[in-house]
């Protein structure tokens, strides 16, 4: 398996499904009043959410995310799980891309340097292969939480 992954830190880009995903928590924690206003975080975030669905973007560049959303985005983000790691790592016995978690050796070697969006554009595309035991035979011991 090759990808630039493997010798770099991801693009910081949101992807759409965690904007999703924080809207989603802010409908919950914030629900609209009698009058159907917004909170305003979930405000910022559907206003982008918005012109994403529009455009037909399936990411958007950090940078471009206003700071009302971001603000509100990094919230969201801040109850998710911080590392995908399921501690069987097999990076450590020399594997580029560890079977236990998905992430290239680079990725679990420098994953406290990433930011938020990086580590979620990380968790994207590993939730997207699927392949990693963490996905597979571990699921069940992923959904315990992270082990480090």
């Amino acid at each position: 398996m090759t990808d630039t992954a493997n010798t770099a830190a991801p693009d910081p880009a949101l992807h759409i499904a965690d904007l999703e995903a924080a809207i989603n928590f802010w409908r919950q924690r914030a629900p609209a009043d009698a009058g159907a206003r917004l909170a305003p975080e979930l405000a910022a975030l559907a206003e982008v959410y918005g012109r994403m669905a529009f455009s037909g973007a399936r990411q958007l560049p950090a940078a471009a995310l206003p700071p009302a959303a971001m603000a509100a985005w990094l919230a969201w983000y801040d109850t998710t799980p911080d590392t995908p790691c399921i501690a069987i790592c097999s990076t450590s016995q020399g594997d580029a891309w560890c079977k236990g978690c998905g992430r290239s050796f680079f990725e679990v070697q420098h994953w406290l340097a990433f930011t938020p969006v990086q580590k979620r554009a990380v968790w994207q595309r590993i939730t997207q292969r699927g392949t990693a035991l963490r996905f597979t035979r571990y699921a069940e011991r992923a959904a315990e939480g992270p082990a480090g």
